[in-house]
């Protein structure tokens, strides 16, 4: 059964961050509120969590996860940023945007595009999960909570701790969040090309 917590979205208590994280140290794989909706998160190197989200929603070879960054120096760890398209990221961040780039040899082979050798990250603007990235100290591997043949994320605590019990370590509420997912947009080829609409407006990209 899946640990339930009860976060409070403006003042995250440190002893629940911290069962959190040690979850996710030992392995876990979690259900975290974020700026746009809900997602599956779990370390980079944890195997089996990277299987698990992809048993729950059903993903194939070609998905693009994406690496949830507390700022720029994590996010400039794992991917290559050239000068103009720092300038851009930087006026759209943190917010709810995910950005596709070429990945660096920090990020395992498994979490890359196939073809294109690309992975995605961001910086979200959110409380909690910003306090459980700086006690993780490093990126999560995140990909959104939509389930196979379902048109809308999930985005209450208690309904993905029914829906998830047996298949995540921990559901963390702390109160609804959107069902809109991020504006994804594709730097792999220089210029900015928009794959989904979602939460950030795409003003800057066009």
């Amino acid at each position: 059964m899946a640990k339930y917590l009860d976060v409070h979205p403006d003042n995250p208590q440190p002893r629940l961050i911290n069962q959190v994280v040690d979850l996710l140290h030992a392995d876990g794989l979690i259900a975290y509120p974020t700026d746009s909706c809900y997602a599956l998160g779990c370390r980079i190197g944890n195997k089996d969590g990277i299987d698990r989200i992809r048993e729950i929603r059903g993903l194939g070879d070609e998905h693009h996860f994406t690496l949830v960054c507390r700022d720029f120096a994590q996010f400039g760890q794992f991917v290559h940023v050239n000068k103009a398209v720092f300038r851009l990221v930087k006026a759209a961040t943190p917010g709810g945007y995910t950005f596709i780039l070429p990945a660096t040899k920090e990020v395992p082979r498994r979490l890359l595009h196939p073809r294109k050798k690309t992975v995605g990250v961001r910086i979200p603007d959110h409380v909690v999960t910003q306090a459980l990235l700086a006690e993780l100290g490093e990126p999560l591997l995140s990909s959104t909570l939509l389930l196979p043949d379902e048109t809308e994320p999930l985005t209450q605590g208690w309904e993905i701790k029914e829906r998830l019990d047996h298949a995540v370590d921990a559901v963390i509420d702390s109160g609804e969040c959107g069902a809109t997912p991020t504006t994804v947009v594709d730097f792999s080829q220089g210029e900015p090309e928009i794959l989904r609409h979602g939460t950030g407006p795409t003003d800057l990209f066009e």
